[in-house]
């Protein structure tokens, strides 16, 4: 497509905002305030306690997400659990069967796939703090179905399927939150810590499972699902005293509360030039998406290379997956057992402080190193780590009796560790960043919960099927996600596009121009296109479709007392 196409693409989009334009305040209009007194310029704080606050309690969200991850592990070789809820032997030992194992381990997937899928629509109708405040609250719920049997392995399954709906929901809505109420020289640390806090669930759940595995009762399991219960509640209760997102507000006409929201979180008054323009840049996108109409469901496929992008997002989350980064966080424990160790519980604390303590200069890297240059050389690393893996467990490790093996043992912990600092580093963080960036706004939201529902889906399947396939090929199972890691680096090269520094409007263009991905880096978009894409919504062709179906000199509901003032 050359550019004079895409001008005749765009040119409906400068039509769109003729009404908008006749209506706001221009930068020059800001100016001349200003002048007069009405603006305030001062300096802006780079982080105030509102915000500092904000971002801890609401990336609460991600911890609850990696507690429950992490403390299943540990349960299935638990003796009291294992007795309680594995399937007794005839020479007396409990054993879980594979479909035992894998329903308990994988239906709190199942649940977040779900889950992620309803918050986004839910989040929309009553807010996103009430939102997360009621997921929070199903997910205490899912642990009281679990805490309350003694016997039933099922209902251990259920209650983690009940916990996952809410795990799953607030790992989409918190994200959203946090993007939308952060001041903006914050919001990318913000969001990110969602991911650290992640990491920090896991480990401290390994702690507690450390700490318990030896009481001879239920209480060594059932207090740490009972912990469980205070970060729901620190991120439901403390939630309510936080402020509505900025946004949710503007766009439900609560205009002075979205400004009094914003002056707050920035520690500027509500006149301050930041305030100002955020205002006029909620209202100037609410514009362009009430002129461009309601997009059919259909054109998150039929949209300009749109199902290209739908498709590459479903392959990074799959392949984010099949990394083998949760085979080891799932089922870390039975690993190291079968190597071996006189105490598996300290390798998985070991293997979790890693996690956590690589996932800091995670966030670094995606900043500054590139997308492309971090996934390629991530998934190269990944892969080499599981070839060796492998190859030390099947051929080096006595299976049978490990401990006639312990340099094995000691390599394949150590490859473990190498293999969480490349995942911690590159595809952990960089896929959510990535998948974000890949649509423009008209269908983010529904490629995205698409998107996620495949990383869920593969989370689902090695939870489930890895007990099978490892007792058929016990560690050469390693080889299948050193050769997953190898298709992630085709992938990689020759379909993503380098993003950073890049707008998302200029990351729409690149992929609708068909800009060669390992060229794309240096890609400078011609003037004149650029020229016109200033005066466009973010996608294309189906907004410019969409521009007529808005009658002539309407507004969005809550913009003319916006306008007034």
């Amino acid at each position: 497509m050359g550019v004079g196409n895409m001008k005749a693409l765009f040119k409906s989009g400068a039509e769109q905002q003729e009404h908008s334009q006749a209506t706001t305040p221009s930068r020059a209009d800001s100016t001349a305030e200003k002048d007069n007194g009405l603006i305030d310029d001062s300096p802006v704080k780079y982080l105030t306690w509102r915000s500092f606050v904000l971002g801890v309690v609401v990336s609460m969200g991600g911890f609850i997400f990696g507690y429950s991850t992490g403390q299943i592990s540990g349960f299935t070789t638990m003796n009291d659990f294992k007795v309680r809820f594995a399937e007794r032997q005839p020479n007396g030992e409990y054993v879980f069967s594979n479909v035992r194992n894998g329903l308990i381990v994988g239906l709190l997937s199942i649940g977040t796939m779900i889950g992620a899928l309803i918050a986004a629509p839910l989040a929309d109708r009553i807010g996103r703090k009430l939102s997360i405040s009621f997921w929070s609250l199903l997910h205490i719920v899912g642990i009281i179905v679990q805490i309350a049997t003694d016997d039933k392995w099922y209902q251990v399954a259920m209650g983690r399927w009940v916990a996952g709906l809410g795990v799953g929901a607030l790992s989409s809505v918190v994200p959203m939150y946090q993007s939308e109420a952060s001041p903006r020289q914050v919001r990318g640390a913000m969001v990110s810590a969602f991911q650290l806090f992640v990491a920090f669930g896991i480990f401290i759940s390994y702690i507690i499972n450390f700490g318990t595995e030896t009481i001879a009762s239920t209480a060594s399991w059932r207090i740490t699902m009972g912990i469980g219960f205070a970060w729901p509640l620190i991120l439901g209760v403390g939630t309510l005293f936080l402020p509505e997102s900025p946004r949710f507000a503007y766009r439900h006409g609560r205009i002075d509360e979205a400004r009094e929201v914003m002056s707050k979180l920035y520690g500027v008054p509500p006149n301050h030039r930041v305030v100002v323009q955020e205002m006029k840049d909620m209202k100037d996108k609410l514009d362009e998406e009430r002129a461009a109409g309601k997009a059919a469901w259909h054109e998150i496929f039929t949209g300009p290379r749109m199902f290209h992008r739908v498709l590459l997002a479903i392959a990074l989350q799959s392949l984010q997956q099949l990394t083998g980064a949760n085979f080891i966080f799932y089922y870390g424990n039975s690993i190291f057992t079968s190597t071996g160790l006189d105490n598996s519980y300290v390798t998985q604390i070991i293997l979790g402080a890693v996690n956590f303590g690589m996932t800091i200069p995670g966030l670094y890297v995606v900043e500054h190193f590139g997308r492309r240059k971090s996934l390629i050389w991530g998934a190269t690393w990944m892969a080499i780590c599981f070839f060796i893996w492998a190859s030390v467990g099947h051929y080096a490790l006595d299976v049978a009796e490990p401990k006639n093996t312990p340099k094995a043992g000691t390599a394949m912990i150590i490859f473990t560790c190498f293999f969480i600092v490349g995942f911690a580093t590159t595809w952990g963080p960089i896929v959510w960043s990535l998948c974000a960036e890949l649509f423009p706004y008209r269908y983010r939201a529904v490629c995205i919960g698409i998107a996620t529902a495949a990383n869920w889906t593969w989370n689902f399947l090695i939870s489930f099927f890895t007990p099978f396939i490892s007792n058929s090929i016990d560690f050469a199972y390693g080889y299948v996600f050193a050769a997953c890691c190898v298709v992630g680096v085709l992938v990689v090269y020759f379909f993503v596009v380098e993003t950073q520094g890049r707008a998302l409007e200029e990351v729409d263009t690149m992929y609708m121009l068909h800009v060669v991905p390992w060229k794309s880096e240096g890609w400078v978009p011609p003037q004149d296109l650029v020229e016109d894409m200033h005066a466009r919504p973010e996608s294309s062709k189906a907004e410019g479709a969409g521009a007529g179906q808005v009658e002539h000199g309407e507004e969005p509901r809550g913009e003319a007392s916006e306008i007034r003032e």
